[in-house]
């Protein structure tokens, strides 16, 4: 089991994912927005992040630059979960250190996969 924290500004979104991960065993933060998931890394020392792009306030671009600049979180496995699906954004998602990138609409199943897989990786 891993602690996985989740920010989604859509609660649907949010709500879905949290369902999803879950099910498959793992303790879920779910928060609104990039501030609050900076935080709530900062504060449960998560295994994974799943941080959407596009949420009020602080943007999972800028939650991630945040969570690279601090030692204590900048190994933290993330995965962006977003609509922004054009090449410049997925690059641009990347660059700001993201691990993995999930275009929305999203399969769960595929999901679950993505983050089962990362976490096999930052475990080893």
């Amino acid at each position: 089991m891993a602690r996985i924290v989740v920010a989604d500004d859509d609660v649907d979104i949010r709500e879905l994912v949290e369902f999803k991960l879950s099910t498959l065993g793992h303790d879920v933060v779910a928060v609104a927005d990039g501030g609050a998931a900076v935080e709530a890394c900062r504060a449960s020392r998560p295994d994974l992040a799943v941080l959407d792009v596009m949420m009020p306030g602080v943007s999972g671009l800028e939650a991630i630059r945040t969570i690279r600049a601090d030692p204590a979180l900048a190994g933290l496995p993330v995965i962006l979960l977003t609509a922004r699906a054009q090449e410049s954004d997925v690059e641009s998602g990347f660059d700001c250190g993201a691990d993995d990138y999930i275009t929305k609409p999203f399969s769960p199943r595929e999901l679950g996969a993505r983050v089962e897989a990362l976490l096999g990786i930052s475990r080893a």
